[in-house]
């Protein structure tokens, strides 16, 4: 049976019950409030007789018949009444239907009043939208990793057959070619099964303090600041979250060495800063730099988006602030990239802090 016939024999049948209870109430009154003497019809040749027992012979048909009635306008109204409460619920239907079948554009834009149904279509449309988006920069990245693995393979194949061609080439030159080009491969291999896994958020979570990772991505990472001619400012407050450490740490790593290798050419700056407040707790990266603008900025969390103020000399693989953004939904946090006004950039990672009774 379908709900629009379920509902209608509720409708019917409650409607049928509503009248037997109010003849039976009607019967009842009938009986034993209305006095005998107003059941008396008439005399006949034996003299006057009541005729309480005629009354049922005269009220059970014409009560019969308006069930009936009530039972066919039931049944009509009913299937009436349930198509109309069940029509949203049949867009709703159809448009999961053209999504099961691809189509993720279509919204069921649910017209009236906000009631359950307009509720759950709404949230149908806005889980449509997120699943589309979902979709297509999924297709974006696939696209982009599918070209980024190309360009190094394509390199050594080059490599290769130049070396086969002319076997007076210096093959010590082709070796160290062939080893940064496979090196750049693996580290783009590395950054995209990280990046998968924190995507997943297929990681043990536990007790963290992201003031300790800062300190310890800032000493590994010192040497290449001292290369460049940065340096690097550390303070903040101890900062307990809950989450991946090894995840945590790679987030640090990757916006400290962002902040390194994008700097100013000398003299350049890195401040590293974590502070925590009831509820959350906050990792800030600041460096010098070029300016930027708003526009650039609101693209390098972008899978493989280096924008212009990368240098060559240490140009990564393009995933670096796309495994800090990943790693910080996957921990239910925040990023917020900011231009600074003198130049450089502002990056800030917004954690849930862990609650006092968490390792308990």
């Amino acid at each position: 049976m379908s709900v629009r016939l379920k509902l209608t024999l509720s409708y019917a049948g409650f409607l049928m019950l509503a009248g037997v209870l109010l003849f039976a109430a009607v019967w009842v009154f009938l009986l034993r409030y209305v006095p005998e003497r107003a059941l008396i019809t008439g005399t006949t040749t034996n003299g006057v007789f009541p005729i309480r027992f005629n009354l049922l012979r005269v009220f059970a048909p014409r009560a019969a018949a308006v069930l009936a009635f009530l039972l066919v306008f039931g049944l009509v109204g009913g299937w009436i009444l349930a198509g109309r409460m069940l029509a949203p619920l049949t867009r709703i239907t159809d448009a999961t239907r053209l999504a099961s079948n691809g189509s993720l554009s279509h919204r069921i834009r649910l017209p009236g009043r906000k009631d359950e149904f307009r509720e759950l279509a709404d949230a149908f449309d806005t889980m449509l939208a997120r699943i589309e988006a979902h979709l297509a920069e999924q297709q974006r990245f696939a696209a982009n990793a599918s070209h980024e693995l190309r360009t190094p393979l394509a390199v050594s194949k080059a490599l290769l057959d130049v070396a086969r061609t002319d076997p007076t080439h210096d093959a010590g030159e082709v070796i160290d070619r062939l080893h940064a080009v496979n090196t750049r491969a693996i580290d783009l291999t590395e950054a995209l099964l990280l990046l998968s896994r924190a995507d997943q958020r297929s990681f043990t979570r536990e007790p963290v303090d992201l003031s300790l990772l800062a300190e310890e991505a800032t000493e590994t990472l010192l040497p290449l600041a001292e290369k460049r001619g940065v340096t690097i400012d550390t303070s903040g407050d101890i900062t307990p979250t809950i989450g991946s450490q090894a995840l945590l740490l790679q987030l640090t790593m990757n916006l400290v060495q962002n902040a390194i290798v994008h700097n100013l050419p000398e003299q350049g700056i890195v401040w590293v800063n974590t502070s925590v407040s009831p509820k959350t707790v906050v990792l800030t990266v600041e460096n010098t730099g070029e300016k930027l603008t708003p526009q650039l900025v609101s693209t390098l969390t972008e899978p493989f988006q280096r924008a212009e103020r990368i240098h060559a000399d240490h140009a990564g693989v393009g995933l670096g602030l796309a495994i800090v953004k990943t790693i910080t939904q996957a921990h239910d946090g925040t990023l917020t990239l900011t231009p600074r006004s003198a130049g450089g950039i502002r990056i800030t990672v917004e954690l849930p802090a862990m609650s006092p009774h968490a390792d308990r």
